[in-house]
């Protein structure tokens, strides 16, 4: 019998077309490491082809997640996917961007002494969330215990429109939650309410600079003047952590005139998503301190790692540095006027296409894109079709439009929304326009069709 695997037959296997090489002419495992091993080209394919399967980002209008970088940023964070960023000893320069990183937000967002301040990188929003939680927790529990009075039962007021994220803190860290639910037409959490909310068990109210729902932002500064009212009547001094995943790279920039930072001196902490509009890929978070006595010291661990002692305050341990050099590329390549053109340009593509929307006839906005560049819409009237079905048929071009509930409180609105991200152009925009009023135009050929109730589980 003739050695297939005599070396002749290396050039039939090389040279033989991709798609007639032995390992592509059955299925490959799907679920078994499979006992043989194929050449990388042949994986490469295997998988860029099943991918294919996956929806445009571009068109993804559901995700907060940036979707497009430049070719340099790119070429850095190929660069540097290999080099652990907790290591700080083997990669000093990194650890140094790092923090430069911190200082530069610290002092975006006001920080009264932002080269001192604490802070650190995380792998997103919700990493940084869980410690800027974790920081009330042990300032609440130190200030009780000092007080001599018990520190079993702290809970955390919120509303019910944020991200899930809070919610999975405080069932991890066995925390009361107190939601605040949304009455009326409310979209946003009412501050006197969120105040009125609040106890001595209180560790802290967490305020949405920018909510997921709707876009639009929560009003710090008046959470802030309640919760001074309450400590005028009660003596109650309660923090604030401004959940800033999407607004904290936005509100500098083109709401400058926004008072929701440090400099109102109630907010303690606040989080945000490089990956969202820090314009950075997927996935780095930031978490800052108003000042470096605002984070417990027992929260930050001293290793012995890799040749060195050092600090560590992050929950994850190993990452790649690649987003951290992305995030400070996009900082100091775009600064503050680069990163004011390019929000800018979403708000005003938001509000233009919230506008082209509405003009369609069967909608109503319910928040214009004027916060964030991100607006919703819901039905004016009853139809027989619903947004679940306006969602579904949109998917026919790729479109992801997502249809949802509001939260507790309002589960009887659904809403539409549209993220509109660097990228997303007014072409793209007119695109959109011209399919929805297509699929309005078919629903009129389709008067018994059942309206759907409930889509997709969305998760905000």
């Amino acid at each position: 019998m003739e050695d297939l695997n005599h070396p002749k037959h290396e050039i039939l296997r090389v040279m033989r077309p991709m798609y007639a090489r032995q390992w592509l002419l059955g299925p490959a495992p799907r679920h078994d490491v499979p006992d043989e091993g194929m050449p990388p080209s042949t994986a490469y394919h295997l998988i860029h082809d099943e991918l294919i399967m996956d929806g445009s980002s571009r068109f993804n209008l559901a995700t907060f997640c940036g979707t497009w970088m430049e070719p340099e940023a790119a070429k850095l964070m190929t660069e540097t996917f290999d080099k652990n960023m907790i290591d700080k000893d083997e990669y000093p320069q990194t650890a140094e961007l790092e923090m430069r990183c911190v200082h530069m937000l610290a002092k975006l967002w006001n920080s009264p002494d932002p080269e001192h301040t604490a802070g650190t990188s995380t792998i997103g929003s919700s990493e940084a969330c869980m410690l800027g939680g974790l920081a009330l927790k042990w300032r609440w529990r130190e200030m009780m215990r000092n007080a001599g009075k018990p520190a079993d039962r702290p809970n955390l007021v919120l509303g019910t429109n944020t991200q899930v994220c809070w919610h999975k803190f405080a069932r991890y860290w066995d925390i009361e939650e107190r939601g605040v639910p949304l009455e009326g037409e409310e979209q946003v959490t009412d501050p006197e309410r969120a105040a009125q909310a609040c106890d001595e068990n209180t560790i802290g109210v967490v305020s949405v600079l920018g909510s997921t729902f709707t876009g639009e932002y929560e009003n710090v500064e008046a959470l802030s003047a309640a919760l001074d009212r309450l400590q005028e009547r009660t003596g109650l001094d309660i923090p604030i952590h401004v959940d800033g995943a999407s607004g904290a790279f936005v509100a500098p920039f083109i709401q400058p005139g926004l008072k929701w930072d440090f400099l109102l001196p109630r907010v303690k902490s606040i989080n945000t998503s490089g990956h969202k509009y820090g314009l950075v890929f997927p996935g780095v978070g930031w978490v800052i301190w108003r000042e470096a006595a605002d984070l417990h010291p027992d929260l930050i661990f001293n290793v012995d790692y890799l040749g060195g002692t050092m600090p560590t305050l992050a929950i994850n341990f190993s990452r790649p540095a690649s987003q951290i050099v992305a995030q400070y590329y996009n900082l100091i390549r775009l600064g503050k006027s680069g990163y004011r053109a390019i929000h800018q340009a979403c708000q005003d593509v938001a509000v233009r296409l919230a506008g082209q929307i509405a003009g369609l006839g069967p909608f109503k906005i319910i928040s214009p894109g004027t916060d964030l560049p991100v607006f919703a819409w819901t039905l004016k009237d009853d139809t027989h079709w619903s947004l679940y079905d306006l969602a579904d048929r949109l998917r026919d071009r790729g479109w992801q439009v997502p249809a949802y509930r509001m939260p507790a409180n309002r589960q009887d609105t659904v809403v539409q929304r549209v993220v509109v991200r660097n990228g997303f152009t007014c072409d793209l925009a007119d695109m959109l326009v011209k399919d929805i009023r297509r699929h309005l135009d078919w629903f009129v050929t389709q008067p018994g069709l059942r309206p759907k109730m409930e889509g997709p589980q969305f998760h905000h």
